[in-house]
């Protein structure tokens, strides 16, 4: 006998439960902030082995990115650039230039503000990671027009989310 004609739910419908009308899916798998975070996790795991080979961290990569598009930023533009608050971005910081990559240094005209800097070594360290980005990105296994859909829908949502938590308070 048909279970699902006698009224008994089939095992499927145990194992993913109609949403009621104008209800939103509380499925693991249905939510943004789920794909969002197994992605992060994915594509971040993709980098681990490439940077232990440099000594870097993922964390410490991004200041370096940073630092080798832009060298001798303010602490605050490169606080804003990468997202970060200070709590988190100080310790890279001091880690990196323990490790003899960058420098901090205190402004002359205004102690307050801290510039940051790349050493010899943090600028060596550059001609070793060029090949990343494009070994991530053939992982991806993404051609160059998701990547660059991808890449423009993820900004445009980060730009969404921040203006409305900044709106917040």
């Amino acid at each position: 006998m048909d279970t699902e004609a006698a009224g008994t739910p089939s095992a499927e419908a145990d194992t993913h439960p109609a949403v009621p009308d104008g209800e939103l899916s509380l499925l693991l798998d249905d939510q943004m902030c789920f794909a969002l975070y197994a992605a992060s996790r994915a594509v971040t795991s993709l980098y681990r082995p490439i940077l232990d080979e440099l000594g870097l961290t993922y964390p410490q990569y991004l200041v370096l990115l940073a630092l080798w598009e832009r060298d001798q930023v303010p602490v605050k533009e490169l606080r804003r650039a990468l997202q970060l608050d200070y709590g988190t971005l100080t310790p890279l910081l001091k880690r990196l230039e323990a490790a003899g990559l960058l420098r901090r240094e205190r402004q002359a005209d205004d102690e307050r503000t801290v510039r940051v800097g790349l050493t010899e070594q943090g600028i060596a360290l550059r001609r070793r990671a060029r090949a990343i980005p494009a070994a991530i990105g053939d992982a991806m296994g993404l051609d160059d027009e998701e990547f660059e859909r991808t890449r423009a829908t993820l900004r445009r949502l980060t730009r969404n989310v921040t203006a409305r938590t900044e709106a917040r308070g």
